[in-house]
């Protein structure tokens, strides 16, 4: 069993990294090339005025947006942020290897470090993790989950809900966005399969050789994430990466590759990154909204752009292959 973790290495409290986590030339972080000047677009969710047309603008050039007023209690996210940290920083190694995942099966529930591993030689990434599978509620058993905080399953299980009603919202906001039926994106997905990673990127002492999440879009329909105050995250936009600028009362919404099929290219799915730093931890939280493996996604327009594909399969190659980018979606291209 897969026992490394990289807050053990982190705590050691070395000068450099272990090879296996350091990143070929052309995938490290240029922080200073990182464009400070652009900005991932803020959609006030309170707001109908221009609602559809700045939806439509976020989603055709970036693939990615923050929500603000999106009804989700901020005490629940910050709820969501404390839990998260409680287990990474207040429970002993022992502990948290209780619930440590199959390493040898892809995004299996509990504690990891490898989940987008796609061979023993690919790069790893500098974090921790934890993965709940919380819907449908068939997946969802909480005794999987830490006992401790007392209310940490209470929290997830509420915030899972509370993510299952956005993602519903958004996409109904997306399909309308493109003159389709409300249901119409959410119809072609079917029932949400919902995964919620918590994600642990302890100090890192040569963050500018690292990555804490390697680039990558996301397989599935949607993705809302929430982080802590550090920042980290980035988005890929017109050749540049682009720093998600933290906001403890926003949530950031990731459209993932089977929206870019169902929209038939329209909108893209993003493709992100996290970085690392060497002076704090950061945690951020992202809720996957799929469709079940057996699921047929095809475009919803005519003629279609890609090839109708079950969703299984392509997350198959997607582990098989790792993310790469996006060449997996490209491979769909008619």
């Amino acid at each position: 069993m897969e026992t490394l973790r990289v807050q053990l290495l982190a705590e050691k409290g070395e000068i450099s990294v272990p090879s296996q986590y350091v990143q070929p030339p052309e995938t490290r972080p240029q922080i200073e090339k990182t464009n400070v000047k652009a900005a991932v677009p803020v959609i006030d969710l309170s707001s109908r005025t221009n609602l559809l047309d700045e939806l439509r603008k976020a989603c055709k050039e970036w693939g990615a947006f923050q929500v603000i007023n999106h009804k989700v209690p901020i005490s629940l996210l910050d709820d969501m942020r404390r839990v998260g940290r409680t287990f990474f920083e207040g429970r002993t190694m022992e502990e948290k290897l209780k619930y440590s995942c199959d390493s040898a099966s892809p995004a299996s529930e509990g504690y990891g470090s490898r989940m987008l591993v796609a061979s023993n030689d690919t790069v790893l990434d500098w974090r921790d993790y934890f993965d709940h599978h919380t819907l449908p509620s068939s997946r969802r058993n909480p005794s999987h989950w830490p006992e401790s905080p007392a209310d940490y399953r209470k929290v997830v299980a509420e915030y899972s809900d509370h993510m299952k009603a956005l993602a519903q919202e958004l996409l109904g906001l997306v399909s309308e966005s493109l003159d389709l039926t409300c249901q119409c994106i959410e119809n072609v997905v079917g029932e949400f399969y919902q995964n919620i990673t918590i994600s642990y990127y302890p100090p890192c002492p040569q963050p500018e050789l690292t990555l804490g999440l390697q680039s990558h879009s996301d397989f599935g329909a949607i993705t809302l994430l929430i982080q802590d105050d550090v920042g980290g995250l980035e988005v890929f936009n017109n050749g540049e990466w682009v720093s998600v600028n933290p906001m403890s009362n926003a949530i950031c919404v990731i459209l993932a590759d089977q929206t870019e099929i169902i929209t038939n290219g329209e909108y893209k799915s993003a493709q992100h990154r996290a970085v690392t730093n060497a002076g704090r931890s950061r945690l951020s939280v992202a809720t996957f909204h799929d469709p079940s493996k057996t699921r047929q996604i095809s475009p919803a327009f005519h003629p279609p752009r890609y090839r109708p594909v079950i969703y299984g399969d392509y997350v198959s190659s997607w582990y098989t292959k790792g993310p790469e980018g996006k060449r997996n979606l490209d491979a769909l291209l008619l």
